[in-house]
């Protein structure tokens, strides 16, 4: 989801694990020159999506990558696919309030352009984390504590994964 931490708390693993972090959102900036509500204005939300769609077809290729998704890239079951079969998913699952808390003057949001932003990043979650959870290897819980206690907690559980694929 928006808000919980996915470039801040990837572009630590990256780094602590010697990979290259990619941010799936500053991709598609990068590549078109302009911003995300641009996007979104130009092309509505649909443009947007097959965009990203393009462009994590693209990095789910590249070895060696930590790579922070949009939020509603999950909602492609193509991009869940492609998530499953090409990496380890992580879910950083935050509460909805404490989402709401760190976006809520975020103007970047055009989803969050909305009479009552609560009420929709509520909604997007009850959407969204049966789907996050469908595609994701590990779910780590975030909120309060801060980046790099979650990073120890990936690393730590990205160890068992490893110990437990090598013993099958």
């Amino acid at each position: 989801m928006m808000g919980a931490g996915k470039t801040t708390v990837g572009r630590e693993l990256a780094k602590r694990r010697r990979m290259r972090f990619a941010d799936c959102d500053h991709e598609i900036v990068a590549r078109t020159g302009v911003t995300i509500p641009t996007i979104f204005e130009i092309e509505g939300e649909e443009g947007f999506r097959r965009r990203e769609s393009q462009t994590l077809e693209e990095l789910t290729h590249e070895p060696n990558l930590v790579l922070a998704t949009g939020g509603g890239v999950v909602l492609d079951s193509g991009n869940r696919a492609l998530l499953s079969q090409r990496g380890i998913v992580i879910y950083l699952n935050v509460p909805p309030q404490i989402l709401w808390e760190r976006t809520r003057h975020d103007r970047n949001r055009p989803l969050l352009r909305v009479e009552n932003p609560r009420q929709r990043i509520e909604e997007l979650h009850r959407v969204r984390d049966p789907l996050y959870r469908e595609v994701a290897d590990l779910v780590v819980d975030g909120g309060r504590g801060n980046p790099g206690a979650m990073v120890r907690q990936i690393e730590k559980a990205l160890t068992s994964l490893d110990r437990t694929s090598c013993e099958h």
